[in-house]
């Protein structure tokens, strides 16, 4: 009995343990990770200078800048006294651990006091800002130069260079307010306001819990792979402010941004030339426009994809068939199959994976041929799976072509410093990453994917991954890893994106991905959110599927949507979770208001609660099948939309209501579909309620039309399953023509 009683208070402890050692990380890492501040010294008379729509003012230990047309409004400028630039020297230590990164930077050597020699206009027009930094220890100090650049009378450039080449970090520290929000950074998946925050951009595996407990904790503990708040696969290096101006760096280097005091910013990164791009406007759709003017909007989907639910289905060519029978007495409306596994399937500790040898596995999907063109006869597409990776198959010979054979010889590959294979571990294999700066590795694997895919009928696919490229990757470009790590995804989007314009009729074709940097939305077709786990929570569950979708809008992320249902479910024998029957019915009624409605059977799609898995959840899922085509018409506007504009098809309540602050706190509560319709998804497990922000005005019901009158407030409202909170305003032409497709369907009472 005692022993029994030992064992249950030390089995007790555990999860205080894990939790104490998880804030402990958190509260250390907190105070190491301190702003870079110094002092300024300057002229002793004022300076203004004009030009390019911009003024550029410095008096007393005071620069600021604003636009010609809005000189009240403050786009860049220091506290008094404060230096806006400092210098270092500092060498990262990078650990890595299945697509994870955690990085620990000591700055040798601190340059902060900045002496401010010279404020002039060049002959182009452009201002220049010439200087000099001083250690905080002795030395001799070394000159730097910023200069400014008006590319129109709402965007000024901006390059910072060091004499010295042996700097290697630059920090830029700019005035903020209490009040001022901080969005964008791309797709984060915690918090939509950044505001006291310190925030790494770092493209990275977004990981398996991101702070929910003890699940992090022992995941770390075990894997390493537990992630934080601010992991991501999506990080863009661009701050978006309630303010109305935006601050983007062009780097691919780490950065960072410091956000943690109430009345300045600092931006840093490892390089010793930093660039970028400071714009203002004066609304928040001007302020997206002009950014993804810059950095690249997405193109509109394929007409096709809003006919319908595209469905994942793994398990080979009789299962496929049995589900589309079940789905057509339903008359559901299925614009394709998603088969991620179409080049094979093997188990391994995580679940199901996938084979990652990039051809088709004839014995997994006999008669492929046949299930093409008959589903093309019902005008359904076949999509299927890619990532950068190659697996050898040395030991399964049935796998065909072994790829990964075939890159190392050819040195396609990322190599290790030393020359040789760089293997990248992932679950109970490794894999090599292709090396997308060499040229012939980039047409060897394009004509992979347009023969094996392409070729055999697919309409698209998944083209996974892009966010594990290692730190000291050596390529045959000669860059680093260390400065190509966060630009990989733009080059696996943008090598796809010309797979599929050389494809006939490549315009109808989608290809999708969840690693992101500045430009990728340039290339990609579409978003999705990645692997977030089968649970209810906002750390890592349905609650961050729509803070992710939300805060990607501000950086041009414009087109995203998520697995219907979650994707990681865990078996152990500490703590399991697989996927319950409510999480998907209430997952499937979200997707239905997001620009793609595609479902996922999971990594462990025996364990979840599928779709099909009971007639109730059946005919739910296919009810919001036909919910989505429903508001097809008015997705196809706003896809245009942000084709034109950047705007994001699902958006932030703030984008349409900047003057109302509460609108500014909503993280995953409610979002809104264009300017006409707000959607307050259920996240709760139980719930029949939801508590939504209706902005004021008049919004109506759009499942009894009764109308509401809001002064801006938060309310309760009915969510029966089968009725989530959506409304439209009052007079929009969009939900009523809405609101008559459903009725006309029989969806709803008339």
């Amino acid at each position: 009995m005692k022993k029994r009683t030992i064992a249950l208070a030390a089995a007790a402890a555990i999860p205080v343990l894990l939790l104490a050692y998880a804030g402990f990380r958190h509260y250390t890492e907190w105070f190491r990770l301190r702003p870079l501040l110094g002092f300024i010294e300057g002229p002793a008379g004022p300076v203004k200078l004009t030009g390019g729509g911009f003024i550029l003012s410095w008096e007393s230990g005071s620069l600021t800048i604003a636009p010609a047309g809005a000189p009240a409004r403050v786009l860049f400028g220091n506290q008094r006294g404060r230096a806006f630039i400092a210098g270092g020297v500092g060498r990262e230590k990078v650990e890595e651990s299945r697509g994870s990164f955690f990085l620990r930077d000591a700055v040798k050597k601190a340059y902060t006091r900045q002496t401010l020699d010279a404020i002039h206009k060049a002959d182009n027009g452009d201002f220049l800002l010439e200087g000099t930094l001083a250690p905080v220890e002795k030395g001799a100090p070394v000159r730097y130069a910023l200069r400014l650049s008006a590319a129109n009378d709402h965007t000024l450039r901006f390059s910072l260079a060091f004499a010295d080449p042996a700097i290697n970090r630059s920090y830029l520290t700019f005035v903020s307010h209490e009040d001022e929000k901080l969005f964008g950074f791309g797709v984060q998946f915690t918090y939509i306001d950044m505001k006291g925050r310190y925030l790494p951009v770092l493209v990275m595996e977004q990981g398996i819990g991101r702070g929910r407990q003890p699940l992090t904790a022992i995941v770390d503990l075990v894997a390493r792979a537990g992630g934080d708040w601010y992991t991501t696969y999506a990080a863009v290096p661009h701050l978006f402010s309630g303010d109305l101006r935006s601050l983007h760096l062009d780097t691919g280097a780490y950065s960072a941004f410091d956000m943690r005091d109430d009345d300045f910013i600092q931006v840093s990164a490892f390089t010793g030339s930093l660039s970028g791009t400071l714009i203002w406007a004066d609304s928040p759709r001007e302020l997206i426009a002009r950014y993804t003017e810059r950095a690249g909007r997405m193109r509109p989907l394929p007409e096709w994809v809003h006919r319908g639910a595209i469905v994942g289905i793994q398990g080979g060519t009789e299962k496929v068939r049995a589900i589309y029978e079940k789905l057509k007495k339903l008359g559901a409306p299925v614009t394709a199959f998603w088969l991620q596994d179409w080049e094979g399937q093997r188990k391994t500790s995580f679940g199901k994976q996938l084979w990652w040898n990039w051809q088709l596995d004839r014995k997994r999907y006999p008669g492929w041929p046949r299930l093409h063109e008959d589903f093309a006869k019902r005008n359904i597409r076949l999509l299927g799976y890619i990532n950068p990776f190659l697996v050898d198959t040395k030991d399964a010979p049935e796998r065909g072509r072994n790829l990964f054979r075939e890159a190392v010889d050819n040195g396609y590959m990322v190599k290790t410093p030393d020359g040789k294979p760089h293997l990248i571990p992932n679950t109970d294999f490794s894999a090599i990453l292709l090396d997308l700066t060499n040229p012939r590795a980039v047409a060897w694997i394009k004509n992979i994917i347009r023969t094996e895919m392409g070729g055999n009928g697919m309409s698209g696919w998944m083209a996974d991954f892009g966010e594990a490229l290692p730190w000291d990757a050596a390529h045959f470009s000669g860059e680093r890893g260390a400065d190509l790590h966060n630009r990989y995804p733009e080059l696996w989007a943008r090598l796809n994106r010309e797979v599929v314009d050389g494809l006939p009729g490549g315009k109808d074709f989608l290809f999708f991905m969840r690693a992101g940097y500045t430009n990728s939305p340039r290339y990609s077709t579409l978003f999705w959110l990645g692997d977030q786990m089968v649970t209810w929570d906002e750390h890592d569950g349905i609650r961050s599927a729509v803070t992710g979708m939300l805060s990607g809008g501000f950086s041009g992320y414009s087109l995203q949507h998520g697995d219907i249902g979650g994707y990681t479910a865990l078996s152990s024998p500490v703590l399991s979770y697989f996927r319950e029957k409510e999480l998907l019915l209430r997952w499937i009624e979200l997707s239905a208001f997001t620009a793609v409605f595609r479902t996922h059977e999971g990594n462990r799609p025996d364990e979840n609660f599928q779709f099909y898995s009971d007639e109730e959840a059946l005919a739910h899922f296919s009810r919001f099948a036909k919910i989505y085509e429903a508001w097809g018409f008015f997705r196809k506007e706003l896809v245009d939309e942000a084709a034109r504009t950047g705007m994001p098809v699902a958006r932030h309540p703030w984008m349409e209501y900047p003057a109302d602050p509460a609108a500014a706190t909503i993280r995953y509560e409610c979002f809104m579909l264009g300017s006409e319709l707000l959607v307050a998804p259920v996240t709760e497990k139980g719930a029949v309620m939801v508590r939504a922000y209706l902005p004021a005005g008049t919004w109506r019901h759009l499942w009894t039309d009764r109308p509401t009158v809001s002064r801006g407030e938060w309310m309760e409202v009915d969510a029966p399953l089968g009725q989530p909170a959506v409304f439209y305003r009052d007079g929009s032409s969009a939900g009523m023509r809405f609101r008559g497709v459903l009725m006309e369907q029989g969806l709803i009472a008339r």
